[in-house]
Order: structure tokens, then sequence, then C-alpha cells
């Protein structure tokens, strides 16, 4: 089963890329990054809506929803500001410098969620092979972005 955990994560990567490309295509016609990034998340959203109605998700009891803690609820801002920031990074520094650094950062705050189990993550400590592989990565954005 972990083998079709990371064939679908670089199946996830392909869908960034390509989503990178069509955001920033809505960008430049729209001429505003919150515009294209709105448009995205709406079309996002009738997706879900639809995925929702087809897979017959049940809907949530009040009592689950208040279960939640405040700070899970914003989690879409967060998409939000990628996407938005995406289409602003990818026309200056293509999609390959966008998609390294998004990662370095993703990997960096990673490593210190893990460590720490902030947002209720388990906690895997930081290891020195850990930092190694960070400080390749970074290595690595610093060739590509060249």
């Amino acid at each position: 089963m972990r083998g079709l955990a990371y064939l679908l994560g670089i199946v996830a990567g392909f869908g960034l890329t390509v989503q990178v490309g069509m955001n920033t295509k809505l960008r430049a016609v729209m001429q505003s990054a919150n515009t294209a990034a709105l448009i995205s998340f709406f079309v996002g959203t009738l997706g879900l809506i639809a995925l929702v109605l087809v897979t017959r998700t049940p809907v949530p009891t009040r009592d689950t929803v208040a279960t939640v803690p405040m700070w899970a609820w914003f989690g879409g801002l967060m998409g939000a500001f990628y996407v938005a920031i995406s289409t602003v990074v990818a026309s200056q520094l293509g999609a390959t410098s966008l998609l390294v650094l998004t990662l370095l950062g993703q990997l960096v705050l990673a490593l210190m969620a893990d460590h720490f189990g902030w947002m209720g993550l388990p906690v895997h400590p930081i290891t020195l092979t850990r930092i190694a592989g960070v400080l390749l990565l970074a290595a690595g954005v610093w060739l590509v972005t060249r």
C-alpha cells in the first residue's frame, strides 16, 4: 500500500505542475492573481461538491463540527495563498523554480512540524539524516534556480 501512496504523491506533483500552468495563464488573462485564485477555488469547490454528492459522503453532525479546533478551519487560506502567489512567481521564475522553492519551504517547516508534533501530527524527531536531506534539496534548489 505504501507503493500506491508514493505513486499518488508523484501524480499529485504532476497535478501541481499542471495547476501552476493553468493558473498562471488564468492570471495573465484576468490580469489579477487574486481573481485567478478565486476562479480556481470556485471551480475546485464545484468539483468537490460534485465529488461529495457522487460518493454520498455523509454530512458531519453539529457535534463533530464543534470538535474541530479553530485553527483547522483556515487550511483553505493556505491553499488560496499558494495559488495566488504561485501565479506571480511562476510567471517570473517558471514552474520548476516555483515548485522547488515551494518544496524547500514545505520541507523546512515540515521538519519542524514533525519534530514538535505541531497541528496534531505524529512526532518524528529531527535527525542529522533528515537535515542532510533538506540541505541536499537546498543545494538542488540553488542549482535549479540558477
